[in-house]
């Protein structure tokens, strides 16, 4: 076994890996950029080595750099997590002559199943349903456009050597399929070093279902179940689930079989996945296969009991597989939800920043039943860069059904605080409320379907609003009796008495009536317009004031409310509705009803950058006549180009940036007649 390994990678992903490594004896080194100095691997890790500037051009994708950091320590072996070099052909077989170990499948496989083509051409001669496609070189859009059209629309341009939504692009027309070619190449040349695409058929409303496979360097190979992965926005996952709520044990079994049929083909001898396409049907075709441990791992480790990063590095050390498909059991419901910093009310824009508050909820066995997980790579006062991948962390939970696993992941991200960057989670805890998602009717276009004018917070109703108006008014009730209490205007024992209260949530208004005192109950009893006790609602919990969460129950069930104070009230979260609410006394109210509301100023006549990005290109000049619709410029950001587009016809009047520029969220790029 080794004594010493290095990972190759940063964030999330060393962290989860320097674990596993702590848990087998194995002592582990960090690398990092300069950006990632005071990052929570390099914390973590036994031994720490610098390899450059931020840009991972300049730092983590360099071979040279990693196996120079390898003599420098005396690390044995490599762990190249995901992304980064994970799927490149050249450093396994850079390490080998170095004498360093690949934790991670043998060169051979890497190139047979890394690039998509050859691996779409391996896959049909293993006999693996695979999706009608164009796999020859593509020379430029008229020959995408031509090819698209033998397919038949709708197609999906894919970069051959891609991965994580990049370079990625559905065309259903030809000038969709002409523009989806060149920015597919842009964005895969920029992000892999590699501009060629290929064309195949897109299988509407498909699912995204994979199979995960582990294999020894014996010839020994066998699958741990699938993950359902459908939920994604813009071809990026955003949350995953193991199992699938749609297949039943003939086609996981069949799936399952071709997977390994593939690996044994390639001689596959890791932790790896082969993604399919599915229909509502349950048929199923070949998608691509991962040649590294993915992203959402964790929700086939907690169903299966498996650790997967503690297998890749047995059978690096050549060990064979314990493990037969027999003893591969799956065991309850696992649900991940990827927190990034984005923007959800703002198309999902990147965000960048300091963590000011980072909180997330307590890792193990919950009161309630179930498992929390919470695998990251930050803590409060890191920095979310413009340089990598805007996760900030990974949400798993677990019980014995999908319903609780689906409740209890709801009550986490409750319970998850994060300040300083924007973050979806709002989003994800709305989206674990949606009817749709709750029932397993999925597809890769959920998001793009059931949010078709963009993500909208819930308005607060029923039973939700009861929940925050009685939270509020508890919270409210106690921080005021713990000013009394300091600045002694409540002298002696504690007088207890009900007072009346009206919260303004929206456009809602709820009176109620409440009593208690610290560290006891406290009952809220909601009054009706005759000012009538409508429900009286008792809340217990520890919280005290200046706590970020409110954490206890409500009439007898665990609930989640975030509390951020305000003037005459609070900022509420909860069920991914982010609202304010307003508690006063009843004259408080009555004047306050007669504030004007401060209007918004009007941006109507401008262009502003929805998020910090790099000008890559501007499309008008001053003067020009633009229809609705219109490109106006590209906006990089997190390696995604995004197209800034016309909201109306209008004339340019004023271009305020130019290409090269960098830009802070709200920049004005343009400005209209």
């Amino acid at each position: 076994m080794f004594k010493k390994i290095l990972i190759a990678n940063r964030g999330e992903i060393a962290c989860r890996i320097i674990k596993t490594a702590r848990k087998l004896g194995i002592k582990t080194v960090a690398v990092h950029s300069d950006a990632d100095r005071d990052g929570l691997h390099v914390e973590m890790a036994d031994e720490a080595v610098p390899i450059g500037p931020a840009a991972a051009a300049q730092s983590y994708l360099v071979i040279d750099k990693i196996v120079d950091a390898c003599r420098k320590t005396g690390a044995e072996a490599v762990h190249p997590g995901y992304g980064f070099l994970s799927e490149r052909e050249a450093f396994p077989a850079a390490l080998q002559k170095a004498g360093i170990v690949f934790i991670g499948p043998n060169p051979k496989a890497i190139a047979a199943m890394g690039d998509k083509i050859e691996s779409k051409k391996a896959a049909a001669k293993a006999k693996v349903s695979t999706v009608p496609g164009f796999l020859g070189e593509i020379g430029d859009a008229k020959h995408a456009v031509k090819i698209a059209e033998e397919i038949g629309y709708p197609v999906m341009i894919k970069a051959s050597a891609g991965g994580g939504g990049k370079g990625m692009r559905i065309a259903y027309n030809a000038k969709e399929a002409e523009e989806g070619f060149g920015l597919a190449r842009s964005e895969a040349k920029s992000s892999f070093g590699d501009d060629r695409v290929f064309l195949e058929k897109f299988i509407e409303n498909p699912r995204h279902i994979e199979i995960q496979v582990l294999g020894d360097k014996h010839g020994n190979v066998i699958y741990l179940g699938e993950r359902e992965c459908s939920i994604q926005r813009r071809n990026q996952k955003v949350v995953e689930e193991a199992p699938s709520p749609l297949l039943d044990a003939k086609s996981r079994k069949a799936m399952g079989e071709q997977a390994v049929a593939l690996a044994k083909a390639v001689g596959y001898d890791s932790a790896g996945t082969v993604e399919f396409v599915a229909g509502q049907d349950r048929s199923f075709y070949f998608l691509e296969m991962n040649t590294r441990l993915q992203v959402e791992h964790p929700v086939t480790e907690l169903i299966t009991g498996v650790d997967l990063v503690e297998q890749m590095i047995l059978v690096a050390a050549g060990e064979k597989l314990k493990l037969k498909q027999a003893d591969i059991r799956l065991d309850g419901w696992a649900v991940e939800s990827r927190i990034y910093a984005e923007d959800p009310f703002r198309s999902f824009l990147p965000s960048i920043g300091r963590l000011t508050r980072y909180q997330p909820p307590k890792e193990g066995h919950s009161p309630n039943g179930g498992t929390i997980r919470n695998d990251t790579g930050v803590f409060e006062g890191a920095e979310i860069s413009m340089h990598y991948d805007p996760m900030i962390a990974k949400l798993v939970t677990y019980a014995a059904t999908r319903e609780g696993a689906i409740d209890l992941q709801s009550d986490a991200l409750d319970a998850f605080v994060i300040d300083g960057v924007e973050h979806n989670i709002p989003f994800l805890a709305a989206l674990m409320q949606h009817p749709r998602w709750r029932e397993g009717r999925l597809s890769t276009g959920f998001i793009a379907e059931e949010y078709k004018g963009g993500f909208k917070p819930p308005v607060p109703q029923g039973e939700d609003l009861d929940v925050l108006a009685a939270v509020s008014i508890a919270v409210d009730h106690l921080t005021n009796a713990r000013r009394r209490k300091i600045t002694h205007q409540m002298a002696g024992p504690e007088v207890r008495f009900a007072s009346r209260r009206i919260t303004s949530i929206g456009a809602s208004r709820v009176s109620a009536l409440v009593e208690g005192e610290l560290g006891r109950p406290i009952k809220v009893t909601l009054l009706d317009e005759r000012g009538q006790g409508r429900e009286p609602i008792e809340l217990e919990s520890e919280w005290w004031p200046g706590e970020a969460v409110w954490t206890g129950m409500v009439q007898g069930r665990p609930v989640s409310v975030q509390v951020r104070p305000i003037l005459n009230g609070y900022d509420v979260a909860y069920r991914g509705i982010r609202t304010r609410a307003y508690v006063y006394t009843e004259r408080e109210a009555a004047l306050a009803a007669l504030m004007p509301e401060k209007a918004p100023p009007d941006t109507s006549r401008l262009l502003l950058c929805p998020m910090p990005g790099l000008v890559k290109a501007i499309h008008v000049e001053v003067g020009q006549e633009v229809k609705a619709g219109d490109a106006l410029c590209v906006v990089e950001a997190m390696k995604m180009e995004n197209i800034l587009r016309a909201e109306r016809d209008a004339r340019v009047k004023a271009i305020k940036a130019k290409a090269g520029d960098s830009l802070a969220v709200d920049a004005v790029i343009m400005e209209f007649a």
